[in-house]
């Protein structure tokens, strides 16, 4: 596995896959020094880990932004893959806003930058950086059997988890207790057969279709239901699950939404407070 320094007193940022399951590890330096590591905090959630080493005056990285991020422009992936440290490799952001369905591990929550960057097993928490040397991404998956599809999770959401793993060595996830799926005509013909759902469902409407929702709160105790549609949070019009997850994600917990919905036809607005994810969902 790889990692990348964010502070000279020894905070270095990884995946949680790489040290899961372990309290201690080995870190390596490009000088060749090595310490023991102390595995401070992981996000199976986000997939993000924290390490801390007894070191200082170490040189850290310089955290970049993709907030201007577009396809095109350069990537250089730096990690340890196969066994073979210290790789640097070059190419181009493919595309921005991945979803974790999308990169085929549906059970995390966060969106991934694509690059066609040569990402290999081991090249997992080195950094992806911009044409100045900027982080602004951490390797993260490759798709089995492709070549030229590597993802990187957004440097902005590794730093957020990884303050909050510093901090308190846990982090608290918002979430509504809602199942969505895309609303779009093939969705609609498939609901439509299911004899547990019967309501009704306007072909030409846009938004994102909750199918179940959890009881108690948040979702169950603020009024939503199977069969809502919503449109907008905070104003903020929604097409896709995953525009809903990273408005809740970026929300505090116990902060209100107001989610604009359809709810048959009729046009109402729900304000509800997101929780804390559940321990056996993460």
């Amino acid at each position: 596995g790889s990692g990348f320094v964010i502070d000279s007193n020894g905070q270095i940022l990884t995946n949680a896959h790489v040290v899961e399951g372990a309290k201690i590890v080995r870190v390596t330096l490009k000088d060749g020094r090595e310490f023991e590591g102390r595995v401070v905090g992981v996000d199976r959630v986000t997939d993000v880990a924290a390490v801390e080493i007894d070191a200082d005056s170490l040189p850290p990285v310089q955290l970049g932004s993709t907030e201007n991020l577009s396809p095109g422009q350069w990537a250089i992936a730096i990690g340890n893959p196969l066994g073979l440290d210290n790789t640097v490799t070059a190419g181009i952001i493919s595309a921005i806003g991945r979803s974790s369905n999308q990169v085929g591990i549906p059970d995390k929550r966060v969106q991934f930058i694509q690059t066609d960057a040569a990402i290999n097993p081991g090249n997992s928490g080195g950094p992806l950086l911009n044409d100045r040397g900027e982080v602004i991404g951490m390797n993260t998956a490759i798709r089995a059997n492709a070549q030229g599809l590597g993802f990187a999770i957004l440097i902005e959401t590794a730093k957020r988890i990884a303050d909050q793993l510093f901090e308190t060595g846990e982090v608290k996830h918002p979430f509504l207790g809602i199942q969505m799926v895309n609303l779009d005509a093939e969705v609609i013909e498939r609901i439509k057969q299911e004899e547990n759902f019967n309501f009704q469902l306007d072909e030409t409407m846009a938004g994102v279709l909750i199918v179940g929702v959890m009881e108690g709160p948040p979702a169950e105790a603020a009024g939503l239901q199977p069969g809502d549609v919503i449109q907008a949070i905070n104003g903020t019009t929604v097409d896709a699950p995953e525009e809903v997850q990273a408005q809740v994600e970026a929300t505090a917990i116990g902060e209100t939404l107001a989610l604009d919905i359809n709810r048959e036809g009729e046009a109402l607005t729900v304000e509800v407070a997101p929780g804390a994810l559940p321990p056996e969902y993460q």
